[in-house]
């Protein structure tokens, strides 16, 4: 649509017929005969001469065009703009990072799947977290494995496909035999400090206790804490077992507790499904839409054509002066 930007400005058009009306004309003397015995002659023939004036009058046609000039003039100093349909975004307002654990013993075929049949944990984990990531199309996903250390897969991004992609290509001790649980909350912290998202959020998934850390898990929950990124644990291993292929569940329940996560076990794909489901509904996507509309601005128009009508008006004008004196001599 057509609009004027400051349009208060159209009270100014009638200002000249005000000022015409309202101030006196000015007056100048001058002499329009130089005599020197002036005064003499005017007393010899009895005449006293007193002061007068000339007023130069406009032309119906030179009123016209100046008063249609004036009225294109104060139209552009209002700003005529064309404004274009509203153009939006979505802004997503929550970063959400998945860490999987990836170390050897996601190899072990104990996940049964819905038609009964044994999988390995890392095959139920790929159909799982991918299906999660389809649900979230308002939120920036990242993605870490960590196994002897975590390594950053997946930057921040909205580009989910590639997300699904990482994930589907993702294999049993590609990151190590070992598991580095507390290193991977470290490195997600450092991820998260260059986000500008009022919410962070952290999921982690992992199957043994940490055998591989320089950095203990508690320590890295305390400091995920200090920067407001909370923390939901989902284990998948077995907490019966021995050495470092048992699920420390304990830590597991300490990391989200402190940092406000949940904490979930999951002993089939059905369950780990459910889990997952669970997440998406306690973190809902959060988004904030954005509406900007172009403007064109036009200005140019109203003040060009000013320019072209007072400009044709004083040439024509001089024409026929010309051809008058031309006429008459």
């Amino acid at each position: 649509m057509y609009q004027l930007d400051l349009p208060w400005l159209l009270a100014v058009i009638p200002l000249p017929f005000l000022v015409w009306l309202l101030l006196p004309a000015h007056r100048e003397t001058a002499a329009s005969v130089r005599l020197p015995f002036f005064r003499q002659v005017a007393e010899a023939a009895g005449i006293d001469p007193t002061e007068g004036s000339v007023i130069a009058r406009r032309s119906w046609t030179q009123l016209l065009c100046e008063t249609l000039v004036w009225c294109l003039m104060v139209v552009a100093l209002a700003r005529p703009q064309f404004v274009e349909p509203p153009i939006e975004k979505v802004e997503p307002q929550r970063d959400l990072l998945l860490a999987l654990d990836l170390s050897q013993s996601m190899d072990t075929k104990d996940f049964r799947s819905p038609d009964g049949s044994t999988e390995a944990r890392v095959d139920a984990v790929r159909k799982v977290v991918a299906d999660f990531v389809t649900k979230r199309p308002g939120d920036r996903i990242g993605l870490i494995a960590f196994g002897d250390a975590p390594y950053p897969l997946v930057p921040f991004t909205m580009d989910h496909k590639t997300v699904q992609a990482v994930i589907a290509d993702t294999l049993p001790g590609i990151a190590g035999p070992r598991t580095a649980l507390g290193d991977a909350l470290g490195l997600a912290i450092k991820m998260f400090e260059k986000t500008t998202v009022p919410e962070k959020v952290l999921i982690v998934l992992t199957d043994g206790n940490d055998t591989a850390s320089r950095m203990p898990p508690a320590k890295a929950a305390d400091i995920a804490k200090q920067k407001k990124v909370v923390i939901h644990t989902v284990g998948i291993g077995d907490p019966k077992a021995t050495g470092e292929d048992k699920l420390d569940t304990s830590i597991l329940q300490k990391i989200a507790t402190d940092t406000g996560g949940h904490y979930f076990f999951g002993q089939d794909r059905t369950q780990l499904a459910t889990i997952y489901d669970t997440l998406d509904k306690i973190t809902p996507q959060d988004q904030k839409n954005l509406s900007w509309r172009p403007r064109i601005e036009l200005f140019h128009w109203p003040l060009g054509l000013a320019i072209v009508i007072l400009a044709a008006y004083y040439l024509l004008a001089g024409l026929a002066g010309l051809f008058r004196r031309r006429a008459s001599a």
